[in-house]
């Protein structure tokens, strides 16, 4: 619980200090500027605010890796959802806006977070969790989008240490073997999820785990 506020003040706090100008930059997203991506965030707080006010009174069906659906194939952003996300960040017009409604239902979602009782079961996308899981889940959703966001501006400040590190121990066990010891935990997670490609050394100390890459997260 205590690191997903970190994880989400941190990725909030870097939006908040962007220039106007950053919001025009590719991100790591396929097909979506940092604006557009500013704006999935903004989704991402209504989800987390909705998802904490449904109970659930069935056992859960998922925990905090197996929230997490694979495909096998990167998106390529002409998705209908990804695209009808490019035209809301276009409506937004000025990034001052985009700034003010990230921080104000972010910060919503991020109290909402603390007070949640750990062990609430939830419903979300036809499934249930415990409060906890849910919310353990979402770390991994922060630090993945917090690269993102710098993925393309060298001045943005990089997701805490401890979100690195615990976003690529849920990495390894959706993909049942851990990274190379090699890797850091940002390239672990950059080469895992389809990120950036491995190179050619990397890709020998993957091994078997490299048939297994890219693993994108839904």
């Amino acid at each position: 619980m205590d690191l997903f506020a970190r994880s989400w003040v941190a990725l909030r706090s870097v939006v908040a200090e962007l220039p106007d100008e950053d919001f025009a930059q590719p991100s790591g997203c396929a097909g979506w500027l940092v604006r557009d991506l500013v704006c999935h965030l903004v989704i991402d707080a209504q989800d987390v605010l909705i998802t904490l006010v449904t109970p659930a009174d069935t056992e859960p069906t998922r925990d905090a890796v197996t929230y997490w659906d694979v495909a096998e194939t990167p998106p390529s952003g002409d998705d209908p959802l990804d695209a009808l996300i490019v035209r809301l960040a276009a409506a937004y017009e000025e990034p001052r806006l985009l700034k003010f409604h990230l921080d104000d239902v972010g910060s919503a979602a991020g109290r909402a977070a603390g007070l949640a009782d750990p062990d609430l079961r939830v419903g979300t996308r036809g499934e249930v969790l415990t409060a906890g899981d849910y919310l353990s889940a979402y770390v991994l959703e922060w630090t993945l989008h917090h690269l993102d966001l710098g993925a393309h501006l060298p001045h943005a400040p990089e997701p805490p240490a401890e979100g690195l590190a615990r976003s690529r121990e849920m990495l390894e066990k959706i993909a049942g073997t851990a990274f190379p010891a090699s890797f850091s935990d940002k390239d672990a997670l950059l080469v895992g999820t389809g990120r950036r490609a491995p190179t050619t050394a990397e890709q020998v100390e993957l091994g078997e785990l490299a048939a297994k890459l890219p693993m994108v997260l839904g």
